[in-house]
């Protein structure tokens, strides 16, 4: 863990370059560890989002534990369940928000599971000074100090300040390619330029299944529970 104190810092204006958007769905279950398969899903009807240099995906997520720390572990037979609030998002340029609005009315096939997309909300980014991503990649076998290391040195080249940094459970993504090692990771007391900058650009590869996508998160005085 890397932890350093600071203060508060007031949020300005949240550059609309790249959103989120946020759609209704109907589907009762997804595989967990259905990130390749609702990647390919998604550029079948999206033929450019693959090569959207700006783009990424996020993993959909049902009940869990941990504000998203941790969820089910993923066997090859394993489901999530999903409530009527579930939804889906791709972070995206505003420039391709009306394009991607073709998911609507498409039902994807995910891992044997349908997935039918229903309207969607552009939704800003957030200016929250506490981000976390449930999956960022690293080698097999990389311990926590060396991924830590590792993420610390790569954010401060995105010109990120670092104060405060802690990884999660390791976690395993499955294609076709070969597996994706990753772990959480969770960053506060971020200033609000620095913390929309990772929301837009993202860390490590993979952003298009779900990897190194950051999302607001509401606090850490509990973060070291949830990590276990």
């Amino acid at each position: 863990m890397y932890w350093e104190e600071d203060d508060e810092r007031a949020a300005g204006p949240v550059p609309g370059d790249i959103v989120d958007l946020s759609f209704r769905i109907d589907c009762r279950a997804l595989p967990v560890d259905h990130a390749h398969a609702l990647y390919t899903e998604v550029s079948r009807v999206l033929p450019w989002f693959g090569s959207e240099a700006g783009a990424a995906l996020h993993t959909i997520h049902g009940a869990e534990s941990g504000n998203g720390w941790y969820r089910p572990e993923s066997g090859a037979d394993d489901v999530i369940y999903l409530s009527r609030r579930t939804r889906f998002t791709l972070r995206l340029p505003a420039h391709r928000v009306e394009a991607a609005r073709a998911l609507t009315g498409q039902t994807l096939e995910v891992g044997g599971h349908a997935l039918r997309i229903e309207e969607a909300t552009v939704r800003p980014l957030s200016a929250g000074t506490t981000l976390f991503a449930r999956y960022v990649v690293g080698p097999a076998g990389e311990a926590e100090d060396e991924f830590l290391h590792r993420t610390v040195a790569e954010l401060r080249a995105l010109g990120v300040q670092v104060k405060k940094v802690m990884c999660g459970r390791g976690h395993v993504i499955r294609t076709p390619a070969g597996e994706l090692h990753t772990r959480s990771l969770m960053l506060a007391d971020l200033k609000p330029a620095d913390s929309i900058r990772l929301q837009q650009a993202g860390i490590g590869p993979a952003r298009k299944l779900g990897c190194g996508v950051f999302i607001p998160h509401k606090g850490v005085k509990k973060a070291d529970e949830t990590l276990l």
